[in-house]
């Protein structure tokens, strides 16, 4: 068996080490384009930014260690030009010499990668606008701030334009982020992201946030790039980092006849086979299939493309597997806040015209009690029929990462809300809840489709308007409501509710809030056994406060 490998980072290089595991002795040979093997480009802006000090820990293995300890041949700074699929051969050219070879294959994997958008905009190409791939991207960047930059301009506010938002702010720069949406970290649902606005907008010394807004051109002036706007505004900055996403790396797939899909990526069957079976794709560069729409899909990150290198080379050399699909959970971190998700976005099962409901809590990270318990929100999505969860996201600070990663679990099993309700989770007070987060969220959309627990959302109830329009009950106290309430809202506290139902409208609906849901939870228990139509604000107050965050004092 000879097994050549196009590509390394992520994907190629867990292939590669894969297939050595499963054979001794096969022939496997590595090409990378670049100098570097295996590098850890998800550490590049920490790089930056002083987090990561040493350059060397980013290099996760070099072609001599791969060599020594693997049996590699790895061949960097070699370039494959072009795939012969009757001759079995590719062909390559030796960037430092020049020497051009073809080599043969028993099969093949191609880990491409995928490549920084540069949009056909005036000026693109001009010294100072960077993007971030790999290691030498990162050397350019950093040379420039290591000069005594500035300032700087990110255009796009997407997972690496806000971690080199952040890192350049560590080292003093200060950062103009320029984003298309009306919102930052456009995978999320908008709402979700009003912390982030917020804490970069409490860096107002360092950071400018322009949304809704694009870049038209750019142009040279003082040693400098000067970014025209589509508003009229004009940035200027000594470095412009370009961070409006990837697309894949297919020119050798389609001048090999393989099958792409429509947004480019390289199409593959479970066993991460191209349309040549002896040719398999893994990474950024393959069109992979979404785990809750079931439709091909596109999902750049790093823990699908090492999961697929590993199941290709399983599946070159005899195993019986399968790839899932990919559900795209990821996170990032942006000055003490933290944001995630998993799955669906409320967005996606709209474009998907996928039915869902959703509820939002806000639960603390862990015990109340306990020191230094810290705030999250999350939006969980599930189908109205059997509750199957469909997607969750959380925006906080610590203990983030473990509940979307437990819900990101759930949807791999298939598991419903219900199921969520009965997750036996690591407790004790410095770590957790006894009632987790997850169960919570668990407890109440269940309630919800039951029918225990009627609820609208912020986005629903802001809808309703005329004889439509419910009666807002707020259930918190009176100082709550004097600091700040939803307009229209008629404040009685849920500790004297019982004593005050003669106040309430039977002949209309009702819509109760609190601080983060509970208390109106109850609310709606008190009115609903009552008699009344009534309905619990999911989140709260806390949540109206997302989509309003002008409304906050």
């Amino acid at each position: 068996m000879k097994l050549l490998i196009i590509g390394g980072v992520a994907g190629g290089a867990s292939a590669a080490t894969r297939a050595r595991r499963l054979s001794e002795t096969a022939e496997i040979v590595m090409f990378e384009r670049g100098p570097d093997v295996s590098f850890a480009n998800c550490g590049l802006p920490y790089h930056i930014g002083g987090e990561i000090k040493d350059r060397n820990k980013l290099l996760v293995t070099t072609p001599a260690k791969l060599h020594e300890r693997f049996n590699l041949d790895v061949r960097v700074r070699s370039s494959v030009l072009a795939i012969d699929r009757t001759q079995k051969t590719v062909h390559v050219r030796e960037l430092n010499t020049g020497r051009e070879y073809d080599e043969s294959y028993d099969k093949l994997i191609l880990a491409p990668g995928a490549a920084p958008l540069r949009p056909s905009l005036p000026g693109i190409d001009l010294p100072g606008i960077h993007t971030l791939r790999n290691l030498p991207d990162m050397d350019r960047i950093k040379a420039i701030v290591d000069a005594g930059a500035k300032s700087a301009i990110v255009i796009g506010a997407g997972f690496i334009g806000l971690e080199m938002v952040e890192n350049l702010i560590h080292r003093g720069v200060q950062t103009t982020v320029v984003e298309l949406q009306d919102q930052v970290l456009p995978p999320l649902d908008r709402e979700m992201t009003t912390p982030l606005a917020e804490v970069l907008a409490a860096k107002a010394k360092g950071v400018t946030l322009l949304l809704s807004e694009s870049a038209e051109g750019f142009e040279s002036a003082d040693e400098e790039i000067v970014v025209q706007l589509k508003s009229g505004k004009r940035l200027q900055a000594p470095l412009v980092i370009l961070g409006i996403g990837v697309k894949p790396e297919n020119q050798l797939a389609i001048a090999a006849g393989l099958e792409v899909g429509p947004r480019g990526g390289i199409r593959v069957n479970e066993q991460l086979q191209t349309s040549d079976p002896d040719i398999y794709a893994v990474g950024d560069a393959i069109e992979v299939r979404d785990v809750i729409s079931d439709s091909p899909t596109q999902v750049p990150l790093a823990g699908p493309a090492n999961r697929q290198g590993r199941l290709a080379a399983d599946h070159i050399f005899g195993k019986q597997v399968r790839y899932r699909g990919t559900q795209g959970t990821a996170i990032v971190g942006l000055f003490g806040k933290t944001a995630a998700l998993t799955g669906a976005s409320e967005k996606s099962l709209q474009r998907s015209g996928i039915p869902y409901r959703m509820v939002y809590i806000h639960p603390a990270h862990h015990a109340g009690y306990y020191p230094g318990a810290q705030a999250m929100a999350l939006k969980l999505l599930f189908t109205p029929d059997d509750g199957r969860i469909l997607g969750a996201q959380a925006v906080g600070g610590e203990g983030v990462d473990k509940r979307i990663d437990v819900i990101a679990v759930a949807i791999q099993a298939k598991m419903t809300v219900f199921d969520l309700e009965e997750v036996e989770l690591a407790y004790s007070p410095q770590f957790g809840s006894a009632k987790d987060p997850v169960n919570m969220a668990g407890f109440v959309a269940a309630n919800l489709l039951r029918g225990d627990h009627p609820q609208i959302d912020v986005a629903a109830y802001e809808k309703l308007a005329g004889d439509d329009q419910p009666f807002l009950l707020d259930v918190r106290t009176a100082d709550e409501f004097n600091a700040g309430h939803i307009p229209g809202a008629t404040n009685i506290s849920i500790d004297v509710l019982r004593a005050h139902l003669d106040e309430l409208p039977r002949g209309r609906d009702i819509v109760a809030y609190c601080q983060v849901g509970q208390r109106g939870y109850l609310a709606t228990r008190i009115l609903l056994q009552a008699g009344f139509r009534v309905r619990n604000l999911s989140g709260g107050y806390k949540t109206y406060l997302l989509w309003h965050p002008a409304e906050a004092k």
